[in-house]
């Protein structure tokens, strides 16, 4: 972001001390003290000015020295420079108990703007916000030609109306709408006039103003706006950019709830119909109120400001202006509209022009959003189908500018913010969720907090599993997108990947036909309804992982799988959320190998299988076949230890017949054999490169589901006690390898006395590990008398008895 000189300086100024500071305030102090303020003043007052805004936190400056800075502000004979440099060190410290600014005699509107900017800088403790608004109102109503210049108090009006709108009275809005209306409709058409040294070739003719021009270099035929260009401007031209930069938040501040005229409920009726026309086309013959007429003009403004962004501009700066006039442009209109119904036909037909000409111009894609937004809020009233305008913005749009971070970021809060509009489109949006990830993979970091507010309505039964799919394989689509870059014409002189990554393996293998679908698959831009198996593509992008984009990506998927879970288990039923379980087993053992990716997303799949078996307890005995499949191999067990143990647990605790009545004793069986075997190869087997050393959670989850199968199926309580009676002594316990040290040792042969000393009594450990349903019920856990307490307090005994045993 900064260059490595910028970097530098930013560092030192976070290390200064607060003595360093206090040493260098007193040399700031003597500096102003002087009485002619030099270059040296203005080079300590910049250096100060790094140090107080390079940290997030406020530096404390010396009582002597803020004293000095608004003394230095407040002077009329102190140059612009410093006054600027003092005001923007007073804004940083803000705000502060001890100053002493008063805007009251203040007659320079440049010096009112900034002591105007410090004062608001401190909230309203005071009532500063009111003082300075009715400062700065009194120089506006003030009409003498010879008189302060109003331009820079706009700026300071536009953050009061924000601040506290209601500090400013009807007359005073009123003033400043038709002073409005006079900068943005009647400013000069002329040039202004070149500031000369004088001299004696400096003739009048020489100095004579020429028109203003369009951006296209015609001379201009109309009235004057911000895309108007020329050598020179005039006060009443600064004016009127002024005016335009703040005319959407005024007119939010005059009229926020809509016409307030007296026949505004029979105008907002006329909505809709042919009426309006007319409505809208007599306002001309007759004397509107301000704020009506502020309306009118801005209408005609933002039309003649459509009109020019058409004009080919000479100048990159020009086309750049071209394009941000144009989105605020169609901004205004919507406040119009939204405002005074009768606009809404009038601007209907032009922005489907504009819509018209701008979807083949990727140049200015970023004004397709307001124009979205404004068929969304008014579509419906006016019978227009927004379907169309959406549809085109969802689906080429992620498509061809997923790499800007700006439109990205803005395309996201749109559909996010206005989820309550999409009303009967919202399916568009759901099934152009693959193109919207694309933003989301490529932007992760920014995008995050976005997309887990928008997830929940993206999701819903159909869309769920390609969802999920899709969350998973996100590091993927990150190095997918990367290497469409690389394949593609550069879009811009400076790479928009890695370019320090050489991959011309990936380059040439992406050619081949085999993986040519699976590319295809990944970046499509709607939902297809199917999933494919991407392991071979996850093999080509392989040397992709270490992307710096990707890792990031693959950091924010944990978050997102908590946001798809929390929304999917708000409406899932018994058959989809036996799909999502199939799904977890399925691609725990499938992902993109990024670093430190796999567990962290194991972590979230492992409590969300949980979480599904817990919603659906019958889930053990319908995925019995799949779940046998899983526990039956141990190779991956380290990578796969936290998703091995919820599923170890997870049968432990459903597979009884008091949850499904379909479980038999056959299943039960057949699952302690595959346990059975998998906790005979991690306790008793050496790591090799087949088969990694296992986490001491899993042995002790796989312990107690096999004691609690054994409660439940008495014909193997001898063998699951044989078993843990090796498991209790050293010598037969688990190989040191399979535990991290001699701690976790002594857990697993504790655990293994525990479920001995249980099996002893096995009506007890039936109740204890397969409790019923009532025990959750609070009297069970209040009542002593109940049988819960009863049967605690007796193994408790029979483990206190049992501890000599123990080796020691």
């Amino acid at each position: 972001m900064f260059t490595a000189g910028a970097e530098s300086l930013l560092h030192q100024a976070r290390d200064i001390r607060d003595e360093e500071l206090k040493k260098f305030c007193s040399r700031v102090v003597n500096l102003l003290q002087k009485d002619e303020l030099g270059p040296d003043a203005v080079d300590a007052l910049q250096r100060l000015f790094l140090i107080v805004s390079a940290t997030k936190y406020k530096r404390k400056l010396e009582d002597t020295c803020v004293h000095l800075l608004q003394a230095t502000l407040c002077s009329p004979k102190c140059p612009e420079q410093l006054q600027l440099l003092c005001a923007s060190i007073l804004r940083e410290t803000s705000p502060r108990d001890d100053l002493t600014l008063s805007c009251d005699h203040i007659q320079s509107t440049r010096q009112l703007s900034l002591v105007a900017s410090v004062l608001l800088a401190q909230g309203d403790p005071k009532g500063e916000v009111r003082s300075v608004g009715q400062r700065v109102f009194r120089i506006l109503e003030s009409r003498q030609p010879e008189g302060p210049s109003p331009r820079h108090l706009l700026p300071v009006v536009s953050k009061i109306t924000h601040l506290a709108p209601h500090t400013l009275h009807e007359d005073q809005t009123n003033q400043l709408s038709k002073r409005l209306v006079d900068w943005l409709r009647y400013a000069s058409v002329q040039q202004g006039v070149a500031h000369t040294s004088g001299g004696f070739f400096s003739t009048p003719r020489a100095r004579q103003p020429g028109p203003v021009t369009e951006v296209d270099g015609a001379v201009a035929t109309d009235f004057f706006t911000v895309l108007s260009t020329g050598q020179h401007f005039t006060e009443d031209q600064w004016l009127n950019v002024q005016a335009f930069s703040m005319l959407r938040a005024w007119l939010l501040h005059s009229d926020p709830e809509g016409p307030s005229a007296p026949d505004a409920d029979d105008r907002s009726e006329l909505e809709g119909s042919t009426l309006s026309v007319l409505s809208a086309g007599s306002t001309a013959g007759r004397l509107l109120p301000p704020r009506e007429r502020l309306r009118e003009k801005a209408f005609e403004y933002c039309q003649r400001l459509a009109e020019q962004s058409t004009r080919r501009a000479l100048r990159k700066g020009d086309s750049d202006l071209q394009k941000a006039c144009l989105v605020e442009a169609v901004l205004v209109l919507d406040v119009l509209c939204r405002q005074d119904p009768s606009f809404l036909y009038r601007t209907l037909s032009c922005l489907k022009a504009l819509h018209a000409r701008l979807c083949g111009d990727p140049a200015r894609v970023r004004t397709l959003l307001p124009i979205a937004q404004f068929f969304l809020n008014h579509g419906e009233a006016a019978a227009v189908d927004s379907e169309a305008v959406l549809r085109h913005l969802l689906t080429r749009t992620p498509s061809e500018f997923f790499h800007s971070p700006m439109l990205a970021f803005e395309l996201t809060c749109f559909c996010r913010d206005n989820l309550p509009l999409f009303g009967r489109n919202l399916d568009i949006l759901k099934r152009s969720f693959p193109n919207l990830f694309k933003l989301l993979a490529w932007n992760s970091p920014p995008l995050t907090a976005e997309f887990v507010a928008l997830l929940p309505s993206l999701v819903d039964a159909d869309t769920a599993v390609e969802v999920l799919h899709a969350l998973l394989d996100l590091p993927c689509l990150t190095a997918a997108l990367d290497l469409q870059l690389r394949l593609s014409p550069a879009t811009s002189e400076r790479p928009l990947w890695d370019p320090s990554l050489k991959i011309p393996s990936c380059l040439e293998a992406s050619r081949d036909p085999q993986f040519q679908g699976l590319l295809q698959y990944l970046l499509r831009a709607t939902a297809s309804g199917t999933t494919e198996r991407l392991g071979p593509l996850h093999r080509l992008l392989q040397p992709l992982a270490s992307c710096a984009r990707v890792v990031q990506c693959a950091q924010a998927v944990p978050t997102l799988l908590e946001a798809f879970f929390s929304a999917v288990t708000q409406f899932a039923d018994g058959a989809l959320t036996k799909q999502l379980a199939l799904l977890l087993l399925e691609r725990s053992d499938s992902l993109f190998q990024v670093p430190q990716y796999e567990a962290h997303v194991h972590r979230v799949l492992s409590s969300r299988f949980l979480a599904l078996c817990a919603l659906h307890p019958s889930l053990v005995v319908e995925l019995a076949k799949e779940l046998l499949e899983f526990v039956g191999s141990v190779s991956g067990i380290q990578g796969r230890g936290a998703m091995l143990a919820s599923v170890v647990w997870a049968i432990g605790e459903y597979l009884s017949v008091s949850w499904d009545r379909r479980c038999t004793v056959e299943q039960i069986n057949r699952f302690f054999e595959a346990l059975e075997a998998v906790l005979f190869e991690v306790t008793q087997s050496r790591p090799s490169a087949a088969l990694p050393r296992c986490p001491p959670q899993v042995v002790t989850v796989l312990m107690t589901t096999l004691t609690k199968l054994a409660s439940r199926s008495q014909d193997l309580i001898p063998r699951v006690s044989l078993f843990l009676s090796k498991m209790r002594t050293p010598a037969q316990s688990p190989a040191p390898s399979s535990t991290s040290c001699e701690e976790d040792a002594g857990a697993v042969r504790t655990r293994a006395a525990e479920l001995l000393t249980l099996l002893k009594m096995p009506s007890v450990a039936q109740f204890v590990l397969t409790p019923s349903t009532e025990v959750s019920e609070p009297r069970y856990h209040r009542d002593a008398n109940t049988a819960l307490p009863l049967a605690l307090r007796t193994v408790s005994r029979l483990v206190e008895k049992e501890t000599g045993l123990l080796p020691g």
